[in-house]
Order: structure tokens, then sequence, then C-alpha cells
């Protein structure tokens, strides 16, 4: 067959069955019986030469060309939304931005990214958070305009993706101002059996704290290790523990004096980048954030005395 055999209508109700995984749910959201979807399925499946589903119990799961038929149209009719999202912001006046932010990232520098455009009356914002992995496949579906990330991703021809760096900034050993108010320790050489509270496995910092400690022949007491920022902060403000996280996590803490820094290393670095999709469409507000956010967070700490100067703000259109 070729493009102009191909019934779009099919494959739109073939994406909607798709993404929910049962044929009579996915009826009523499209307001059709249940014989006139199936029947539509399989036309689309006789066109294709193709199964496209199999049936476990009463759910409808996805062959192997299934699946493969599923992601182009994900992008397809991802792509679509993203058209009529932009057709409608122009006819409204407004700009939808969607973005992305892995979940060991902290919220603080998330926030403080998007914090030029929350000053922007003509921007609607969708803020999503998950793992890279998942982040990554809704972005080439269309269905984000950036992900923020705190790790670079590997040059792939299958999955082309544009990686931008945007700052790092070194990474702190935090505690209570009560007990360690003009204390300082060395990083990794004063932790020997000292209680800590790391970032989780799966974060960056922790494959560079544990090579740190390791080369020195230092082991620290673990008390937690923590995937998610927001609640290492938690753990940080309300613990006894020593915590190792980027300052921005505990930025309100480490300017309202509740937390002090106990100990800073330039040898731990946290990253922060910005990932797009090639050929996507030119958002003005996005252009913006990614120009003016580089290097920010090295060349200023919101919570530092005297106060350096705030985060540009962008211009209204």
């Amino acid at each position: 067959m070729n493009l102009e055999q191909l019934n779009f209508h099919h494959l739109f109700y073939f994406w909607r069955v798709a993404k929910v995984s049962h044929l009579t749910r996915a009826a009523q959201e499209l307001h059709t019986s249940q014989s006139a979807l199936s029947a539509q399925i399989r036309q689309l499946e006789d066109r294709l030469g193709s199964t496209l589903f199999a049936r476990e119990g009463r759910r409808l799961v996805l062959t192997d060309n299934g699946h493969l038929v599923f992601s182009y149209a994900e992008g397809i009719f991802g792509l679509s939304q993203e058209m009529l999202d932009s057709l409608q912001g122009l006819n409204d006046g407004t700009t939808r931005l969607r973005v992305g932010g892995v979940a060991t990232m902290s919220r603080n520098y998330q926030e403080n990214w998007i914090r030029p455009a929350l000053a922007n009356p003509h921007v609607v914002l969708t803020l999503e958070s998950g793992l890279l992995d998942w982040l990554l496949d809704r972005l080439l579906r269309h269905q984000l305009d950036v992900v923020l990330a705190n790790e670079t991703v590997p040059v792939d021809p299958d999955r082309p993706l544009h990686c931008r760096f945007l700052g790092s900034q070194s990474v702190s050993l935090v505690g209570h101002a009560m007990t360690w108010q003009g204390r300082k320790l060395r990083i990794p050489d004063d932790l020997h059996e000292v209680d800590i509270a790391l970032p989780g496995t799966r974060h960056a910092l922790r494959a560079q704290f544990d090579a740190l400690c390791e080369s020195a022949e230092i082991k620290p007491r673990l008390r937690a290790e923590v995937d998610d920022m927001a609640l290492l902060r938690l753990i940080a403000r309300d613990s006894g523990w020593l915590t190792l996280l980027p300052e921005i996590v505990v930025q309100d803490e480490l300017s309202g004096g509740s937390l002090v820094v106990v100990g800073e290393s330039s040898q731990l670095q946290e990253r922060f980048y910005a990932i797009t999709a090639p050929h996507r469409s030119r958002i003005d507000v996005l252009e913006q954030l990614l120009t003016k956010s580089h290097g920010i967070l090295s060349e200023c700490k919101p919570w530092a005395k005297p106060p350096c100067s705030s985060i540009p703000f962008l211009d209204s259109p």
C-alpha cells in the first residue's frame, strides 16, 4: 500500500484503543459503538497486512507490530496536538510551554528556571516530573517541549536529541545551624563514621561522592539515601544528620538561617541540561529561557549575602 491508501481515521481509532487497552472504554470515549470501532480496526489491520492486537482475557494487548504502529501513531497525533495548541495560542494570544523535569532534580532549580515565564501573563505552563527515559519518550512524541535533567543523554542516531548545558554548581554538606554554625568539615576527609543522608544511587552525585570516599578510604555512616530532592530537603531540615545536596535544594532554609553549609567540594558538581527534540516548532519563550539560563547557578546564589541580582524576566509579547 502507499500513503494515499492509509486511512488516518482508522489509525486514530487504533491509537485511542491502544492507549486505554480496552475496546468498550475507547468506544465510550469516542462516542461510537464497540462493533463499529472493532470493524474499523480490522480494516486497518487488513490494509496494513498485520495483526495489531491480541486478546488477554478481556484486555487487548499490542502485538510487536502493534507496538511499532502505536509508536508512530503517538508521534503523528502528538504532533497534531502540538499544532492545535500552537494555533489556539495564536488565536487567544497565549503560548503553551510544556516542561518535563527529572524526578531526581531539585524542584527549586526547576522553579528558578521557569520563573521568568511565571511573570509573563501570556504563558500557560504544563509541568511534568518523572524518570528521564519516560520524559524523553514524551519529548520525542511531541508531548513535551523541553526536558530539564541533571545528566546528559548519550548520542543515539535512533533517538536524535539536542542537549544544552545550562550551568553547574558545587554540592555541599548542610546541617542544623544550632549544631554546626561556624564549623567546617572537609569532604570526604572529615566524614568517617559521620551520620549522613545522601542522594539515591540513581543520582549522578552519588557516584561522584562514593568514588571520593572510596579513594580516601573514608566510610561515612549512611542513614538515608533518597532519590527525590524534595524529600531529601525535608530530611536535611528535620533530621540531626548532615546531608549532601546542591545548595539550591535548601535555598530557603539557608536564606532563613535554619541550615548552614558545613562543607563544600569543587570535585562534586551537579550539572543541569535542557534537552529538546530536533525539528520542533520554535517557541520564543523557550528560546529566551534557554538563552538566559546559561551559567546562572555558577554566577549567583539566590541566598547569598549580599543578595545577588535576580534572574531576568522575559519581556511580554
